[in-house]
């Protein structure tokens, strides 16, 4: 496959090196990712800006923008052939529950799900991943069967959650739906002055995942130790919502 690869903590982070050294072995694989770190960006984009981008070395190019910047730079510029699949990550802490609307791992992603095979965002619960090219090598073994199973998930987004393991502490992987969360904790203040107006926050924690539910949640599942494999629906096919508005403004 044509991969391109992509995140939200930099071309140049160990965990995203490390996938790249995975995944050459039987792709071709082109790094397009973030000259900086671009965590909690979501599918923004830099739509009124000039994006920079820069060649490091051959197939490895810095892009002074958003991860989405970088997807839709990488599909309809910089190269001059089709790839077959986009894949980000692998993310410097996890991707679970709410996080997923403002994660840059998984707004990379998006980019690419009009492609061949679905877009896949990879996420390890820590910052500091004890045995990094063990959840890289796992990582291609999960990427080749969502390859080999392409047409279930049309549309999609898979996104995949490593808890901090080594080979020797691999319990399984679980299919799991998205967990809720509660209440964020309060901003952080950082300055007040209420003479001129200025304040300053900085975001704290985002509530607790609600793990209780009718299946098995993200949150649950990296909680226990269990690698999670969701799919988030980005496909925008929206009839049967269309005909519960259509019945409202009707009545």
């Amino acid at each position: 496959m044509k991969i391109l690869l992509t995140n939200d903590d930099g071309y140049d982070s160990i965990n995203i090196r490390s996938l790249y050294n995975q995944l050459i072995k039987n792709h071709d694989v082109w790094i397009i990712a973030p000259k900086n770190n671009c965590s909690g960006m979501s599918a923004a984009i830099s739509y009124l800006d000039d994006t920079e981008v820069i060649k490091i070395e051959d197939q490895i190019y810095a892009v002074d923008g958003t991860p989405a910047d970088c997807t839709y730079f990488g599909l309809l510029s910089i190269v001059d052939f089709e790839f077959d699949i986009v894949i980000s990550g692998i993310n410097h802490g996890a991707n679970i529950g709410n996080d997923v609307l403002y994660s840059g791992t998984v707004g990379a992603a998006v980019g690419g799900r009009n492609l061949k095979y679905p877009p896949i965002a990879i996420s390890v619960a820590s910052y500091d991943a004890k045995d990094i090219d063990y959840i890289s090598d796992k990582s291609s073994e999960l990427i080749e069967m969502i390859v080999n199973s392409y047409q279930d998930f049309k549309g999609k987004v898979i996104n995949i959650n490593f808890p901090d393991i080594s080979r020797e502490e691999y319990l399984g992987t679980k299919a799991t739906g998205i967990s809720r969360r509660g209440i964020p904790e309060k901003p952080i203040t950082v300055e007040e002055d209420p003479s001129n107006g200025i304040y300053k926050y900085r975001y704290n924690f985002s509530g607790q995942p609600i793990i209780e539910d009718s299946f098995m949640t993200d949150a649950e599942a990296v909680k226990n130790g269990y690698v999670s494999v969701s799919a988030l629906d980005y496909s925008l096919n929206t009839k049967q919502l269309i005909a519960s508005i259509e019945t409202l403004i009707n009545e």
